[in-house]
């Protein structure tokens, strides 16, 4: 499970998936088999999320990887360069970005 620490060294990526509401869950299956299958068993995988907003029309994924260049390795293997050209049909657009975490706050 991923937990949001200001002390994370690692690297947080958040990819977001522009999609419509006919295509929304279609794309949560397989973005759901790729986290089952492969994306949570490579090194370096520290934990995730998906998110589906209310309107159907955005998907947003919250991953953190022990280092930048263990989630680039998930990106180059074989099996996830052929569930990303899936997944790119089913969605207008996806962009993960990196991120570092600067702040946390909590009730």
């Amino acid at each position: 499970m991923p937990q949001i620490r200001h002390d994370f060294d690692g690297q947080t990526v958040i990819t977001t998936f522009e999609v419509t509401p006919g295509t929304a869950h279609d794309l949560l299956d397989r973005l759901t088999d790729a986290w089952e299958q492969v994306i949570s068993k490579q090194p370096g995988f520290v934990g995730g999320a998906v998110h589906l907003n209310d309107a159907q029309t955005r998907i947003a994924t919250y991953s953190q990887w022990h280092t930048r260049g263990d989630y680039q390795a998930m990106l180059r293997t074989e099996e996830m360069r052929e569930r990303n050209r899936v997944i790119n049909q089913l969605c207008r657009s996806f962009e993960p970005v990196m991120y570092e975490v600067q702040s946390v706050f909590e009730a």
